[in-house]
């Protein structure tokens, strides 16, 4: 009987100390590049930000977490992403089956969505200072497509749909160096022979009551990938404000 209340104790323990939060954030998104060639091998090279005109876009990300005691972190975050542009080649371009001719305008979207699943160890808690580091796996959803001005091409032919998985290593540092006021760096990123990802996060995050947190800050991210069948390298800066509800 007591060999069975120990470990039924230690889950009740852990229950109890579980914790919710709800966290938000929003903010427009400005592309330093994005460059794509499609097929891998034998598309054209071209970049949507050097030979179209890209506009800003926003940004919008959700993520439901639960921490367990003071170490344990585990949440699911979902990014979506729609950046467009707009513009003509100066140069004939061939893209996923299609020619797209010299001087006729054209229309761009970049779009990539993220689904996340992390854990987190809290490694260091050392008074105002705190390290967490874990594993995510991400499901990105990612798709480029061009199209005439004067309309779509028929059957959607001019685009690209690519969806994986990644695995990524998950970071988390935080400096309170004041009360209710600290730094935060916050990220996933990994990089193998065939590309890379990097989304961290560097920002100011204040305390509001008990149950609030607030933040500002810059979101980088960047990554892609080289194979024969896409290539695509882009750069994102975000200016992001955001805000934490623990239930």
């Amino acid at each position: 009987m007591n060999r069975l209340c120990v470990p039924i104790m230690l889950v009740l323990a852990s229950t109890a100390a579980a914790r919710w939060s709800v966290d938000l954030e929003a903010g427009p998104v400005f592309s330093g590049y994005n460059n794509v060639r499609i097929p891998g091998d034998t598309g054209t090279l071209f970049s949507l930000v050097d030979d179209l005109d890209t506009r800003v876009a926003l940004g919008f990300r959700a993520r439901l977490s639960r921490t367990f005691g003071d170490r344990h972190w585990v949440s699911v975050l979902y990014a979506p992403l729609r950046v467009r542009s707009h513009g003509t080649f100066d140069r004939d371009v061939h893209f996923a089956g299609w020619t797209f001719s010299s001087g006729t305008e054209v229309n761009a979207l970049y779009r990539f969505d993220s689904y996340r699943l992390t854990y987190r160890y809290g490694l260091v808690r050392a008074g105002r200072f705190g390290l967490d580091l874990g594993l995510t796996a991400k499901v990105r959803d990612a798709e480029i497509r061009l199209a005439y001005a004067g309309g779509a091409l028929p059957d959607g032919q001019a685009e690209k749909t690519n969806t994986g998985f990644v695995p990524l290593v998950s970071f988390r540092a935080v400096w309170q160096f004041v009360p209710k006021v600290g730094l935060v760096l916050d990220g996933d990123a990994l990089g193998v022979a065939q590309g890379r990802a990097e989304d961290v996060t560097a920002a100011l995050q204040f305390g509001i009551g008990k149950w609030v947190d607030a933040r500002i800050g810059y979101r980088v991210l960047e990554g892609g990938s080289d194979a024969d069948e896409v290539y695509g390298f882009a750069l994102l800066h975000y200016a992001v404000a955001g805000v934490t509800l623990h239930l």
